[in-house]
């Protein structure tokens, strides 16, 4: 008997609060700084991809939902600073359940997921992001690859001394302007 009573209580309680309408499409909602939204390939600082290529973001999805291929660099053409770089990236999101799985299996932190939240479409193809979609745009002093490497010579001077490297860099850009 008491438990009914408690319920009506709740009934009772909010039935005469004030109705909280959400104005969506013109006010947007501010998302939590770790909000898992949709995905970005992350650039370095001189703009040759991060991501090499090794497909472990693909393997870690539980959905199924990332697609990659990777190519070998060379010379002549070289898209992120290893030997290889995600030459095919394609994310489905119809697909993707946004747990951030990838995210985890990323060993070089290309992959990241930003706050955008709007990923609703009335055309399932474009609900299918490629590595253009994808790839974080060129900042000011970046370079849209193919390039030589500019922040070092070799893998490690990106990945182990990069933000030291990309801090110089931006100083020295700094001083000349």
């Amino acid at each position: 008997m008491f438990e009914s009573l408690k319920g009506f209580g709740v009934t009772f309680g909010t039935m005469f609060k004030k109705v909280v309408t959400e104005e969506y499409p013109e006010v947007k909602k501010v998302t939590a700084p770790r909000f898992h939204g949709r995905h970005q390939l992350n650039r370095h600082p001189d703009g040759l991809e991060k991501c090499v290529g090794c497909e472990l973001c693909a393997w870690a999805c539980p959905a199924d939902a990332i697609f990659v291929e990777g190519g070998d660099n060379t010379e002549e053409a070289r898209f992120s600073p290893g030997e290889r770089f995600g030459a095919d990236y394609q994310i489905n999101y119809l697909r993707c359940i946004g747990c951030g799985l990838c995210i985890e299996a990323c060993p070089t932190r290309s992959l990241t997921m930003t706050n955008e939240y709007e990923l609703a479409d009335d055309n399932r193809q474009d609900l299918i992001f490629t590595k253009e979609d994808l790839l974080a745009p060129l900042l000011p002093g970046m370079e849209q690859p193919p390039h030589p490497m500019r922040l070092g010579d070799n893998e490690q001077d990106y990945y182990v001394n990069g933000p030291q490297l990309a801090k110089a860099a931006q100083e020295g850009k700094g001083t000349q302007q």
